[in-house]
């Protein structure tokens, strides 16, 4: 064994390493940010652009005056901003963030929500989407903007936010999938992509911000109650996509049957226990262990899980477009094949929820609130810290001298013409993502806290 002062001479390299990594961490952190809010269209954001500007990608139309409201567009680069200001203190990154701000403010519509994009040329969209995190993603980012640095016009975008959410509740407790109502699927009460879990995310962050506010808890508890009576019973104890007014499982797209949805169920499983921490109510854990056990007995012999299963047999459901049933994934469109998702990995998922349920009963309510954030050792973010070191340089490696990083040679279906069905072609482009831009400063983000934390222990 070498003498400790060799053994110190050798550790200490990796030491000023680690130590060297923080400050250009901070430096990436701030170019990254200065650099993606010189791409903004009227202070909003899209999926993607091309490093010229050139060409959009979003759900919306590719023009300069249209902004994604859906994720990873604006209310989630605005996240990303105002996170960076937490983070460094950074004013450019609170100034970006404010600018993105205002981009949902103005296109905030009178109900007080949003649809999935905003087009600055024409603000006259009176549609409320809960549709795969779009108003709600608005208001959370609102609501955390609040926190830090209110002014009146952003506190009055919140509180038309607010008041939209209890508006739109149905009377069942689970909000739908577009408002106002239109006589169709839209008006069902709403799981799939999330959209009842994500309304009650934000009523959670929202009751966390004013646990005083009866009109909030009273949401929440109704949307306890719709989860808790909308499961089917057993031996299938899990729940479907879309429910009509009669609490019935209905069809919603012509691909999309009444069935059972083992991904929703697992979402729900989530959300119970959040609405468990939330308001302390033991009995919202009942319905976990009986979908827990069904969630295993239906596991596909290819070791995933069927998006739709059929009620009484527990069999796999794959429909085309226009009601089609065929056998299985391969018999489907291409544009369906890839595009939708019908077979998923949900072991991960599962086996989360599962450990979450046992630490819930095992620790109660506030001992997994402790558990979910816990107070981490000296010698638990040294680990966190160094494991996170190598992602970090690998980011810092990545970036463009401008601030930018660039996916080059980026894959991605080849847009079509309205109404002509995708054909399995694909177009290789660089491209500027707001998901990447996302996930680095997340990640550099981490880095910065815990190294800070680590510092001053």
């Amino acid at each position: 064994m070498p003498p400790l002062r060799w053994l110190a001479l050798f550790l200490l390299p990796a030491c000023l390493s680690a130590d060297d990594l923080r400050p250009k961490a901070e430096a990436a952190l701030a170019r990254g940010v200065a650099f993606f809010q010189t791409i903004n269209a009227h202070g909003g954001y899209v999926y993607a652009v091309t490093p010229d500007l050139s060409q959009r990608w979003g759900e919306g139309p590719k023009d300069a005056h249209t902004i994604e409201v859906q994720p990873p567009g604006t209310p989630a680069v605005g996240q990303s901003f105002l996170r960076a200001y937490q983070a460094t203190g950074n004013a450019q990154a609170l100034a970006a963030a404010r600018q993105a701000a205002e981009a949902l403010i103005q296109g905030q519509n009178q109900h007080g929500g949003w649809d999935h994009t905003i087009d600055f040329a024409n603000l006259g969209n009176e549609t409320v989407s809960f549709d795969d995190n779009q108003s709600q993603s608005a208001i959370s980012f609102l609501l955390a903007l609040n926190r830090v640095a209110s002014d009146e016009r952003l506190a009055g975008a919140v509180r038309r936010a607010m008041d939209m959410m209890l508006k739109t509740q149905l009377e069942n407790g689970g909000w739908p999938h577009l408002y106002p109502p239109r006589g169709n699927y839209h008006d069902y009460a709403t799981f799939n992509d999330g959209g009842i879990n994500d309304c009650v995310r934000v009523m959670i962050e929202a009751h966390l911000l004013d646990p005083k506010d009866k009109a909030i808890e009273r949401s929440l508890r109704r949307a306890a109650r719709f989860i808790s009576i909308s499961q089917n019973p057993p031996p299938q104890p899990g729940w479907a996509q879309q429910y009509n007014e009669f609490l019935q499982p209905a069809w919603a797209r012509t691909f999309e049957p009444a069935s059972l949805c083992p991904a929703v169920t697992v979402r729900n499983l989530g959300t119970l226990m959040d609405l468990y921490l939330a308001l302390g109510d033991a009995t919202l854990l009942e319905p976990i262990p009986d979908s827990l056990r069904w969630l295993t007995e239906i596991r596909l012999p290819n070791g995933k899980w069927a998006r739709f299963v059929e009620f009484g047999t527990n069999k796999a459901l794959y429909y085309d477009r226009g009601r089609i049933r065929v056998n299985s994934v391969e018999e489907l469109h291409p544009e369906r094949r890839t595009g939708y998702g019908y077979e998923t990995d949900l072991a991960g998922a599962i086996a989360a929820a599962t450990q979450r349920y046992e630490k819930a009963l095992r620790l109660g309510r506030n001992g997994l609130k402790k558990d979910e954030s816990p107070e981490l050792s000296r010698e638990a973010l040294s680990r966190r810290v160094t494991a996170l070191s190598d992602s970090v340089r690998k980011i810092i490696a990545s970036q463009e001298a401008s601030g930018a990083w660039i996916t080059r040679n980026d894959r991605f279906k080849t847009d079509l013409p309205a109404g002509v069905r995708w054909n399995g072609e694909y177009t290789v482009l660089d491209r500027i993502s707001s998901a990447v831009f996302n996930r680095n400063v997340a990640m550099l983000c981490d880095y910065l806290e815990l190294s800070a934390r680590l510092e001053k222990l």
